[in-house]
């Protein structure tokens, strides 16, 4: 999966992600955050209960899994409530746009709105809602490929999920 932030979403650290997912919220890739004005750039593994980062210098540092919702917790993706698939059920004015392939897969477009106490189970600390357009596979409407949103002032956060139900492990660093 990638994740990625273009212009200023208040409340939001995270500028890209890119990474793999398992359906039981592990995760493991790498990241670009905003702190103090500054990117850096980091490594991520996060497991059942340990959230591992590494920055630009030094190992990995253990956090507890509950802080990763601080920076980012890229298992929110796949939620089931909070995740791409649960905004789904709360679209508002939802339409259809237009049938077309994304990666390679045959999907639909589909576009609404989504409002913020919706939006924030999946980016927390955003506080407008948003413009969203979402492309569902064609041959199974439960398996989202991509996501954008698009905010006042112009931000936009696009996901992009590819390899859906392959396998992945996750390991923690050595």
């Amino acid at each position: 999966m990638t994740l990625d932030v273009a212009g200023s979403l208040p409340g939001v650290p995270v500028r890209s992600i890119e990474g793999d997912l398992t359906g039981e919220g592990e995760a493991v890739g790498t990241g670009t955050l905003e702190q103090a004005g500054q990117l850096v750039e980091v490594e991520f593994v996060l497991t059942a209960d340990t959230l591992y980062l590494k920055g630009p210098t030094g190992d990995h540092q253990e956090i507890p899994a509950a802080f990763a919702s601080s920076v980012y917790d890229p298992s929110a993706i796949l939620d089931p409530e909070g995740g791409i698939a649960g905004l789904l059920t709360d679209l508002r004015r939802p339409r259809t746009l237009a049938a077309e392939e994304v990666a390679g897969t045959p999907a639909y477009e589909l576009g609404g709105t989504l409002p913020p106490e919706t939006l924030s189970g999946l980016l927390p600390g955003v506080d407008s809602g948003a413009d969203v357009t979402f492309w569902v596979r064609s041959d199974d409407s439960r398996l989202p490929v991509r996501a954008s949103a698009e905010f006042d002032g112009g931000a936009t956060v696009d996901i992009t999920l590819s390899e859906v139900n392959e396998p992945v492990t996750v390991e923690a660093p050595a």
